[in-house]
């Protein structure tokens, strides 16, 4: 403490007062520990090695610190840090906020003071000098809070790190296929990290839209693995009533898709489904720039990932497409498509084609010509319309010939 007015104090003087202070340092951390267990009956205290309180050990500390600060002239107060750093620690594995240690110091400093203004008036050390030995006071319990806050941050640092490793080994175990009931194993490791099984879930997965995206925030409950290539989450209960509104706000920006709701055990499956529409969307199948919900594009998923099947079946039903041109077959591959799908006659498919009639009810004619009975079989219709839907997910219905 290199004030002012603190230096014109004889040195006697000030070496008299350390003296006295360090003299009384064991008895003021006595009284200043029972002061702090009146005022909060609850605090536990951690005791070191030897038994002593850790609290009692860390005040003494702090006075003989502060007090030795003083006959040396080095400004600022030397704060001892280790023992301030482990009251902070112990707050954050509690769980506790920082207010009441804080508090707690201020409490300590109060009465130090206390103690401190009456070794002054014995030494006769004139008042604006014991005026900054109170600024300094308040300096010293900054100190000891900046200490107490690094070691509540380390503390909150491995507190996340460790649930985020938990988090990450519940998530592994929950999509993975399960040949018995998994709920006793689940249970437990849930446990770890206070999260409850819920009846059923569905599954996302994430493609990031820049190496250092920040993580979207979906808010708890939701399990959130942001270490993976493509990041996973884990949503519970997803059809509860605006689950999904919030995940979309929460996401914006990011590509992915969200599985189907499955049972708790079957989680593998919904990552399946949003593995399959994530592959679509890389393969610009499916549109980015959001996440998609399996549920709502299920003709593409169902059709889409089944090429070379829908391919071999295409080469069977639109067989009697190979003699035409590639305009006509796409004129009647899109009428063929129109007349299943509406279920109608020519007035019908011309409406939906967005053609005159008479040419709807033309090339219904060559169908018929070129199909003969098949196409009244319900069985070759069906198999003409998933063919057909999937030529119009591709792109359009232009290149029909290029799959005969």
């Amino acid at each position: 403490m290199t004030r002012p007015a603190w230096r014109e104090v004889p040195q006697p003087q000030v070496e008299q007062f350390a003296a006295l202070a360090l003299a009384g340092a064991g008895g003021l951390a006595q009284e200043i520990l029972r002061e702090i267990r009146h005022e909060y009956p609850h605090l536990k205290l951690v005791e070191d090695e030897s038994g002593e309180p850790m609290a009692l050990v860390g005040i003494h500390r702090a006075i003989e610190g502060f007090v030795h600060n003083l006959t040396s002239g080095t400004g600022k107060p030397r704060v001892p840090t280790e023992v301030f750093q482990e009251f902070g620690r112990g707050e954050g594995v509690s769980g506790r906020s920082l207010d009441s240690l804080q508090a707690i110091y201020r409490l300590g400093v109060r009465l130090a003071w206390r103690r401190f203004a009456e070794i002054g008036q014995q030494v006769d050390i004139a008042a604006p000098a014991m005026y900054e030995l109170a600024e300094s006071g308040f300096e010293y319990l900054d100190g000891l809070v900046e200490q107490s806050v690094r070691g509540y941050a380390e503390s909150a640092a491995r507190r996340a790190s460790e649930r985020l490793r938990l988090q990450r080994q519940l998530i592994d175990l929950l999509l993975v296929e399960h040949r018995t009931d998994p709920v006793g194993t689940l249970a437990e490791r849930a446990a770890r990290i206070g999260w409850e099984l819920p009846a059923t879930i569905a599954v996302g997965v994430l493609m990031r839209p820049a190496r250092e995206a920040v993580a979207p925030a979906v808010g708890q409950g939701i399990l959130l693995d942001m270490e993976s290539e493509q990041p996973r989450m884990v949503i519970p209960e997803p059809d509860t009533a605006g689950r999904s509104d919030m995940l979309r706000r929460a996401t914006a920006g990011w590509s992915g898709a969200i599985g189907p709701p499955v049972p708790l055990a079957a989680a593998a499956k919904s990552l399946r489904w949003a593995e399959a529409a994530v592959q679509l969307i890389e393969d610009d199948l499916l549109p980015g720039g959001e996440v998609l919900h399996c549920t709502e594009r299920t003709e593409e998923l169902v059709l889409l990932p089944s090429e070379e099947l829908i391919d071999a079946v295409a080469r069977r039903c639109l067989a009697p497409l190979e003699g035409a041109g590639p305009v006509q077959a796409r004129r009647l591959a899109e009428t063929l498509l129109a007349w299943i799908e509406t279920a109608g006659g020519a007035p019908e498919v011309a409406h939906r084609l967005g053609v005159h009639p008479q040419t709807a009810r033309y090339r219904l004619r060559q169908i018929r010509e070129l199909w003969g009975d098949v196409i009244d079989d319900p069985d070759r219709r069906f198999e003409m319309l998933l063919v057909l839907r999937a030529q119009r997910l591709r792109g359009g219905l232009s290149d029909v010939t290029g799959a005969l």
